[in-house]
């Protein structure tokens, strides 16, 4: 016995000599700028950690986002991986109990008179049938030697909370969608409304230049024309109210809900554009950005799993006892103590003729490890460059807005300045309709720039890791 105990440690030994778990890997956050480009003496500060509510003011999109949250589809099957993982992380902590068995057997059988089996009985027990009575509990464990059930327990604790971070992820794209989906249902009704007004800009128009055809002042070919750009005038109604009709359907179904009308109880116009909108360093976003932070956890599952593929390579140490009752009679079944019966033993199981497949098997999990490590490194670089992105489309998108204001100024003078010229005859019919729908077009332009930047606020505020929380 001595020398059984003397030679398993010295197999464990060994064992452990060529077994060290890689434990870290080199992490590609060490690595990001301390500013984002172009940007100097930022401090911590960051949209990304406001509160959804906080962030959103609109009363209207705070009930969407609610509603989203609630009933979004994507994010009720985000919540069930959450369920399922959360199962199996419990099973998982449950790796290294012993197993206990509980088996209680009863048996007969009438061997043959002529067997062996048959002449003994018949000698020694006086009788033709062999009967045996069992129960006992049997245990078995496995010692965990290498890590190697510690390494799957770190592994399902990892995917668990990647879930997690993957139900925030679904949350701030989910937040986004409907936010920018209402701005560009505010976008349309502005569009209608200037579709409107601009249609009955060109019908007073038209009233106009009918009164100089009778009177002779014009040919038909400028009330030909007028009635041209009447029609063009409305044929945006139709396709503007048909957008509007799409998009609530759109907002409808990323809220879980049958299509049905949105109720808006802003306009546009009414929305202020976010002057001043704190990123704070890359390190604060990459500390809140669920994506970033799932790709993480996957680099530590990788990693987990190179240690389990390892550990597969050495000797597995088991552990068994069974005890309990055993009788070839029913009646002396629970004669206690001579019925009852018990037995330990231990046992190591050294993989051989497989050990090249499991060092195929841990040289590919190191492999994958490395794509980890990549994928990780790629998803910091994509976050720190979509931050960059929209703070530089936010700061051009300001200047082009504040150029396309202007524009549009100028060009409500040229149309009243036009309709007085025409009206007393120093202008024709064309100058007066080139500047009606140079006037539509700038008008058009403005509320998209607007809305570009409400847009690139949210997407901004999505980057920096917010709309889960």
């Amino acid at each position: 016995m001595k020398s059984f105990i003397y030679s398993l440690f010295i197999i464990l030994l060994l064992g452990s000599y060529g077994c060290s778990i890689p434990k870290s890997v080199i992490n590609p956050i060490r690595d990001t700028p301390s500013q984002y480009r172009g940007l100097v003496n930022a401090d911590t500060s960051s949209i990304g950690k406001l509160p959804v509510k906080e962030f959103f003011a609109n009363q209207s999109i705070q009930q969407l986002i609610d509603s989203a949250i609630e009933r979004n589809i994507d994010l009720q099957i985000a919540v069930k991986n959450i369920d399922a993982a959360n199962l199996l992380l419990k099973r998982a902590k449950m790796g290294n109990l012993p197993q206990l068995n509980l088996q209680i057997t009863a048996n007969s059988n009438r061997p043959s008179e002529n067997s062996l089996n048959g002449i003994s009985a018949s000698q020694f027990l006086n009788t033709s049938h062999i009967e045996d009575f069992n129960a006992n509990l049997a245990l078995s464990w496995e010692a965990d030697i290498w890590g190697k059930i510690s390494k799957q327990k770190e592994a399902a604790y990892a995917t668990y909370l990647q879930t997690d971070e993957a139900k925030k992820a679904v949350q701030t794209r989910v937040v986004a969608m409907v936010a920018t989906g209402f701005y560009q249902l505010l976008l349309l009704d502005a569009q209608l409304d200037i579709a409107n007004k601009n249609l009955r800009l060109t019908d007073s128009t038209l009233k106009m230049v009918s009164k100089q055809f009778d009177a002779g002042q014009v040919t038909s070919l400028a009330v030909q024309q007028t009635e041209a750009q009447l029609l063009r005038a409305s044929q945006l109604i139709p396709q503007i109210t048909q957008a509007i009709s799409i998009q609530e359907n759109a907002l409808s179904e990323m809220t879980g809900r049958f299509p049905t009308a949105i109720e808006r109880k802003a306009t546009l116009a009414q929305l202020e554009i976010p002057t001043q909108l704190a990123i704070g360093v890359p390190a604060t976003m990459l500390g809140v950005r669920p994506d970033v932070k799932s790709v993480e956890l996957g680099l530590k599952i990788a990693n987990a799993k190179v240690g389990v593929a390892n550990a597969s390579m050495y000797p597995s140490l088991n552990i068994t006892a069974s005890g309990g009752l055993n009788s070839f009679k029913a009646s002396n079944w629970f004669n206690v103590p001579a019925s009852l019966f018990g037995v330990v033993g231990a046992g190591i199981v050294q993989p051989i003729f497989n050990r090249k497949e499991l060092k195929t098997q841990f040289e590919l999990a190191k492999v994958e490890r490395e794509k980890s490590v990549l994928l990780f490194r790629q998803s910091v670089i994509q976050a720190v460059v979509e931050v960059a992105n929209e703070q530089s489309k936010l700061e051009n998108l300001k200047k082009e807005f504040g150029i396309a204001q202007n524009r549009v100024k100028t060009l409500k003078s040229a149309v009243q300045n036009a309709d007085l010229l025409f009206k007393s005859g120093m202008a024709n019919y064309l100058e007066v309709i080139t500047a009606q729908s140079n006037l539509l077009q700038g008008e058009l332009d403005l509320a998209s720039l607007k809305t570009a930047q409400l847009n690139a606020s949210v997407e901004l505020y999505r980057a920096l890791g917010g709309g889960w929380n």
